[in-house]
Protein backbone atom coordinates (compact mmCIF):
# COMPACT_ATOMS: atom_id res chain seq x y z
CA UNK A 1 0.00 0.00 0.00
CA UNK A 2 1.29 3.41 -0.81
CA UNK A 3 -0.24 6.25 1.04
CA UNK A 4 0.88 9.73 1.40
CA UNK A 5 0.91 11.88 4.25
CA UNK A 6 1.44 15.64 5.39
CA UNK A 7 4.11 16.60 8.14
CA UNK A 8 2.80 19.21 10.49
CA UNK A 9 5.90 21.88 11.49
CA UNK A 10 9.08 19.88 9.60
CA UNK A 11 11.38 22.63 9.96
CA UNK A 12 15.01 20.80 9.14
CA UNK A 13 16.31 19.09 5.98
CA UNK A 14 19.19 16.91 7.70
CA UNK A 15 16.09 15.91 10.18
CA UNK A 16 14.17 14.83 7.44
CA UNK A 17 16.96 13.05 5.86
CA UNK A 18 17.38 11.18 9.13
CA UNK A 19 13.47 10.31 9.55
CA UNK A 20 13.45 9.29 5.95
CA UNK A 21 16.42 6.69 6.71
CA UNK A 22 14.59 5.46 9.91
CA UNK A 23 11.33 5.27 8.77
CA UNK A 24 12.45 2.76 5.99
CA UNK A 25 14.40 0.87 8.46
CA UNK A 26 11.00 -0.07 9.72
CA UNK A 27 9.47 -3.72 9.71
CA UNK A 28 7.17 -3.79 6.70
CA UNK A 29 8.43 -0.44 5.16
CA UNK A 30 9.33 -1.22 1.55
CA UNK A 31 10.26 2.50 0.97
CA UNK A 32 10.04 5.84 2.72
CA UNK A 33 10.47 9.14 1.03
CA UNK A 34 10.27 12.52 2.68
CA UNK A 35 10.26 15.82 0.83
CA UNK A 36 11.54 19.01 2.56
CA UNK A 37 10.32 21.17 0.38
CA UNK A 38 6.23 20.00 0.55
CA UNK A 39 6.78 18.34 3.92
CA UNK A 40 5.22 15.13 2.66
CA UNK A 41 5.89 11.48 3.67
CA UNK A 42 5.32 8.91 1.11
CA UNK A 43 5.00 5.67 2.05
CA UNK A 44 5.54 2.10 0.87
CA UNK A 45 4.28 -0.77 3.06
CA UNK A 46 3.53 -4.09 2.63
CA UNK A 47 0.10 -3.36 4.56
CA UNK A 48 -2.68 -4.48 2.32
CA UNK A 49 -5.48 -2.24 4.63
CA UNK A 50 -5.39 1.41 6.60
CA UNK A 51 -5.66 -0.98 10.04
CA UNK A 52 -2.68 -3.11 8.91
CA UNK A 53 -1.02 0.52 8.21
CA UNK A 54 -1.71 2.10 11.70
CA UNK A 55 0.94 0.62 13.60
CA UNK A 56 3.70 1.58 10.65
CA UNK A 57 2.90 4.89 10.98
CA UNK A 58 2.42 5.50 14.69
CA UNK A 59 6.13 4.18 14.26
CA UNK A 60 6.84 6.72 12.17
CA UNK A 61 5.00 9.45 13.98
CA UNK A 62 7.59 8.71 16.88
CA UNK A 63 10.46 8.75 14.63
CA UNK A 64 9.60 11.95 13.66
CA UNK A 65 8.88 13.41 16.80
CA UNK A 66 12.32 12.33 17.85
CA UNK A 67 13.93 14.82 16.11
CA UNK A 68 12.16 17.40 15.99
CA UNK A 69 9.46 17.43 18.52
CA UNK A 70 6.65 19.48 17.06
CA UNK A 71 6.64 17.70 13.72
CA UNK A 72 3.91 15.05 13.76
CA UNK A 73 2.35 12.73 10.78
CA UNK A 74 -1.14 14.42 9.83
CA UNK A 75 -3.50 11.27 8.51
Amino acid sequence: MRKSFKLENLGCANCAAKMEHDISQLPGVNKATISFMTSKLLLDADAATPTELEPIVEAADTICASYEKDCHILR
